[in-house]
């Protein structure tokens, strides 16, 4: 189900020129109406679920319905973001609530090298069909 933002919880972000789930969202769906100074998905039907505007609202105003498969009726899915972590807070149907954190970042921003471990790039290899890591390998054709 897509991400729905609880009006009575938004405050818009107290009046930025981009909300947090604006900038966040990764479909550019989420919207500042500026009449009231709310958030909402503009276009529901386009949205990943991926609880990128959930995950970063600083009201908790935006929540995202879970399949039944993932969070039966009657139960939620809640993040709270801190600073390093993110605490998720599950609650069951039967009233039952578990809390798992975890942090956002294990390394320094900035710190990740991408490309190590991958070989120096070859322009006569842009022509190959093998994979970026499979160069050093060699492709066999089963024989009938």
């Amino acid at each position: 189900m897509p991400s729905f933002v609880i009006a009575e919880k938004c405050d818009g972000c107290k009046g930025r020129d981009k909300t947090a789930c604006q900038y966040i969202c990764p479909n550019d769906l989420m919207v500042l109406n500026k009449e009231t100074m709310k958030a909402y998905n503009q276009e529901p039907d386009q949205c990943w679920e991926c609880y990128n505007c959930v995950k970063i609202c600083p009201q908790s105003a935006i929540e995202v319905r879970p399949y039944q498969d993932f969070a039966p009726m009657g139960s939620s899915i809640i993040p709270l973001r801190g600073s390093d972590s993110i605490m998720w807070t599950i609650k069951f149907r039967n009233g039952k609530i578990k809390r798992f954190k975890y942090p956002t970042r294990t390394t320094p921003e900035g710190g990740v090298d991408p490309y190590q471990g991958v070989p120096e790039s070859n322009p006569a290899n842009l022509k190959s069909e093998m994979l970026c890591n499979e160069a050093g390998k060699t492709l066999t054709v089963p024989q009938k």
